[in-house]
């Protein structure tokens, strides 16, 4: 009902402010279906706020939500599609209309998209998408398992990619179904059987994209759990860009496609081929600068004088010792010409002293009968025999007289009296 007022008697702001807040609240709790659009969530506080968008027109509100029901609804990303039970109020202090959530739930894809995310949380939890986990892709595998719907264009582009890239590969193919009930239980018995008939060294599960409905088989726990129990590297090949499923966080290795699988499964024959004959170009190279680098070094030892003329050291020795002895003589020759003059001289000398050189100047030695030299008159006396040696004989004489010499009486009275000094 409307609120009488005039210029003369105007209504208190609270009363218009009150009388919205009842009549907007009297419509109660509404189920209402939005998209999300953001999604603030404020650290500290109880309340968030969501901002939801119609899916058709150009009409957007801002909800608040408190933890306990936001927490409730799981994980809620930007686009989900979302039925809330809101409820319609008017905030008393500014006169804002605002509305309260008090449930919210996901509905239709995005139902789907909250399930899988609790079960991907579920099952990382668990370990199965540890990184640690995943297994290296073989460089050549033996042959390749290939899991994916008859005649389907995934077989198409994974067989016919693998063989350009390597003619000689060999894949084993187990046709499953791809969608539908039966899928995930055609999928699993297949990777199971490739798996534990040890004949292949990687398994490709495979499919050309989809909805996501489509592809909910490849997000199931089951299969999830299968290709974490494999021995066998498996690679997954969904070709779904928009929505990962849980298969290809389980899978060793992900491929954006099925022509994306062939690619990471076998190497390109010609690029190897290029890769092996620029190697091989490169060893050639390098064994040839090696063998230039070692000529080039014997080269330089040959050029070296010692084995140039492996000869010239002995003939330079022995032409040392060849000057060497030479040196050796003339030093020998020297030395026993030093010697011969010095013996020489020494005989000479010795000669000139010895009494034979005497006695061949006319010299005479002369002794008494008993062979006492006699040196002074007075060692004889009148009468007595004397012997008088000389250089071929003998005389003997007898002393007739004993007459000093003058000057020798003076040279002995001067000895004597310098003795006496």
């Amino acid at each position: 009902m409307a609120l009488e007022s005039s210029p003369e008697q105007p209504q208190p702001l609270r009363a218009v402010v009150t009388a919205l807040k009842g009549w907007v609240e009297r419509t109660g709790a509404v189920w209402v279906e939005g998209q999300v659009i953001q999604v603030k969530r404020r650290a500290g506080y109880a309340v968030h706020f969501l901002t939801l968008r119609d899916k058709l027109a150009d009409v957007s509100v801002q909800v608040s939500i408190s933890t306990a029901v936001l927490d409730a609804a799981g994980p809620v990303p930007e686009g989900t599609l979302v039925a809330a039970w809101v409820r319609a109020t008017v905030f008393p202090g500014s006169g804002s209309l605002t509305f309260e959530c008090r449930d919210l739930r996901p509905s239709g894809e995005g139902r789907l998209l909250a399930h899988l995310e609790q079960r991907k949380r579920a099952l990382q939890a668990e370990g199965l998408f540890d990184p640690a986990l995943k297994k290296r892709l073989p460089f050549l595998p033996r042959a390749i398992g290939l899991v994916t719907g008859k005649d389907s264009a995934a077989e198409r582009d994974v067989v016919e990619n693998v063989l350009r890239r390597w003619p000689a590969a060999h894949i084993v193919t187990r046709h499953a179904l791809v969608q539908g009930q039966q899928a995930v239980e055609q999928v699993t018995d297949a990777v199971r059987a490739l798996d534990r008939s040890g004949e292949v060294d990687v398994i490709v599960i495979a499919r050309g994209g989809g909805s996501l409905e489509d592809l909910l088989p490849f997000s199931d726990e089951t299969l999830a759990r299968a290709v974490h129990a494999c021995r066998t590297p498996v690679v997954s090949a969904i070709g779904h860009e928009p929505d990962v499923p849980i298969l290809d966080l389980v899978a060793d290795v992900r491929a954006s496609t099925p022509t994306d699988a062939a690619k990471l499964v076998v190497p390109d024959a010609a690029e190897e081929a290029r890769v092996v004959a620029t190697g091989r170009d490169r060893l050639r190279e390098a064994v040839v600068r090696r063998v230039r680098s070692e000529q080039d070094r014997l080269g330089a030892l040959r050029s070296r004088p010692v084995l140039a003329d492996p000869s010239g050291a002995i003939t330079l020795q022995s032409e040392r010792l060849t000057e060497i002895r030479a040196r050796l003589g003339r030093g020998v020759r020297r030395a026993l010409e030093r010697e011969d003059d010095f013996l020489s001289g020494s005989l000479a000398r010795v000669r000139a002293l010895s009494p034979r050189a005497t006695l061949q100047r006319g010299y005479a030695i002369v002794t008494t009968d008993d062979g006492r030299t006699v040196a002074s008159i007075a060692d004889v006396e009148p009468d007595e025999t004397i012997i008088a040696r000389l250089l071929d004989g003998d005389i003997a004489a007898a002393v007739i007289d004993v007459e000093p010499h003058a000057h020798e009486e003076h040279a002995h009275e001067e000895h004597a009296h310098e003795e006496e000094r």
